[in-house]
């Protein structure tokens, strides 16, 4: 009963700053606002550039012979590794479940607007991007923060945002994804969560020996393919409900900003709880503003940290305005939503059954459940090892890891009850630093970005052109590498 009423007042109080971090008076407006400033300022780039970010990254892959560790596409798909996960699936559920059918909507305007950040925060990790210890490249806030804002500021809002990211790796990138792993095994395949987590701690442990290289490799071919097969199945139960589709995108409209009266078992929520229900859940999603992203992309081999953002922000896209999209029109158009939020865990899962059957819709969400958050885990282990580099020092890497891995049967194993609002927090104190050098940041990133955009609109130019236009603008940045 004592270690009951200990982990009850714990979650009471976690909520309260939960509650506070995520209020409409601190970090929502603070996303929402860094996120439409940077695409003012940029003029819009998310939307000019999209097309051609999208075959950069994905058709043209043509920036190998630049600076860094792996290919733009590697970093990309660990950037999308991390950030594909629960999120997409119980996540978007939990989101919709509570704020109703209008959270969906702001998620979206937090991907569209957060495309901007994840673009700047991804061109600050290129462009302040040092070689390490080891001559391996090593970037994200942590760096950009502290050597691009002069003064106590730069550097109090670097060692903020390397705490945070130590902790959220293990919250956000470890025992929730370890959990919902093992969870999915269980209550498909009937697998022990024992063995569930000594599977996981051999396979991600084996990984993470190679380091960012492995990673990238592991990534790159296992990334896509999860994210196919639970389109694929998305796309059979929306073409079930096709009907269905103009009602819940008119529901998901009028919902974010009217609110959803009471309905069954549904608990009404206003446009508030809405709004803050699809901000949270959409940045938990997507990660945009959060900063974690720029450390991948920080060792893309690239030409240019313009083109390096342009293809992270890419990222953000396919995470929101595809998978989330998918997740949410699922859940809507099936009408399991109105189930309540007792049953969000489930969610997505009974509206997959209801489209494709019990046995293969059930089974399509929990193999997705599970590959989305193996991927987080290698992804997140990558961001928490550079943050524990930058704090302690290189000789962090191993022990990190080794710590890390051991962390994974934990949260395989054992119920979490505190997990997922302790990783709403850490998630929270992440974006509040990266934010605020974004915005101070932000004279510099379209600065340097129309004049490249200038000198090279479709990302076409050879990499001696690229040199020559370095030079004649007097940019360091080459001159680093």
């Amino acid at each position: 009963m004592a270690d009951d009423s200990f982990a009850d007042s714990l979650q009471n109080i976690l909520d309260g700053i939960d509650k506070f971090i995520w209020s409409q008076w601190f970090l929502i407006p603070l996303l929402l606002f860094t996120g439409l400033w940077l695409t003012i300022r940029l003029l819009g780039v998310q939307f000019r550039k999209l097309g051609v970010a999208l075959r950069h990254g994905f058709i043209d892959r043509n920036d190998a012979d630049g600076a860094g560790d792996i290919t733009q596409y590697q970093a990309l798909t660990t950037a999308l590794a991390a950030t594909v996960g629960v999120g997409n699936i119980v996540g978007v559920a939990t989101a919709i479940s509570i704020g109703g059918p209008g959270a969906l909507f702001w998620m979206w305007i937090t991907g569209l607007l957060g495309m901007a950040s994840k673009y700047s925060e991804a061109f600050l990790g290129v462009r302040f991007r040092v070689a390490d210890a080891h001559g391996k490249v090593s970037g994200g806030p942590q760096r950009y923060l502290s050597q691009g804002i002069p003064g106590r500021l730069g550097k109090f809002l670097a060692w903020f945002f390397t705490i945070s990211a130590i902790i959220a790796s293990f919250g956000i990138g470890n025992l929730t994804q370890g959990n919902a792993v093992a969870a999915g095994l269980e209550n498909t395949f009937a697998v022990s969560p024992t063995v569930t987590g000594v599977i996981m701690f051999v396979l991600i442990g084996a990984v993470l020996l190679g380091g960012i290289g492995s990673i990238g490799k592991v990534t790159s071919a296992f990334v896509p393919l999860m994210i196919i097969i639970y389109l694929t199945g998305g796309i059979i139960v929306l073409v079930m409900h096709a009907s269905e589709i103009p009602a819940a995108f008119a529901m998901i409209f009028n919902d974010a900003f009217t609110g959803t009266s009471a309905t069954g078992g549904f608990l009404g929520a206003g446009i508030i709880l809405a709004m803050q229900m699809g901000v949270a859940r959409g940045i938990f999603s997507n990660e945009s503003g959060m900063g974690s992203a720029a450390i991948a992309a920080a060792a893309a081999k690239t030409t240019h940290p313009v083109r390096q953002g342009l293809v992270s922000m890419t990222q953000t896209f396919i995470d929101t305005i595809v998978v989330v999209t998918m997740t949410g029109l699922v859940i809507v158009t099936t009408g399991v939503w109105e189930a309540g939020q007792n049953n969000a865990a489930n969610m997505t899962a009974a509206a997959f059954s209801e489209g494709i059957g019990s046995d293969w819709g059930g089974t399509i969400v929990s193999l997705s459940v599970v590959f989305f958050a193996f991927s987080t885990i290698l992804g997140w282990s990558y961001y928490g090892e550079r943050s524990a580099e930058r704090a302690f020092g290189a000789w962090a890497s191993i022990p990190y890891r080794m710590v890390f891995t051991c962390v994974i049967y934990i949260g395989a194993t054992t119920e979490i009850r505190l997990a997922w609002t302790f990783a709403d927090i850490a998630n929270g104190l992440m974006a509040i630093p990266n934010l605020i050098g974004l915005l101070i940041l932000s004279g510099l990133v379209a600065r340097e970005t129309k004049a490249y955009l200038d000198f090279d609109p479709t990302l076409q130019a050879q990499p001696r052109d690229i040199e020559k236009f370095l030079i004649a603008s007097k940019n360091p940045w080459r001159s680093k590498f």
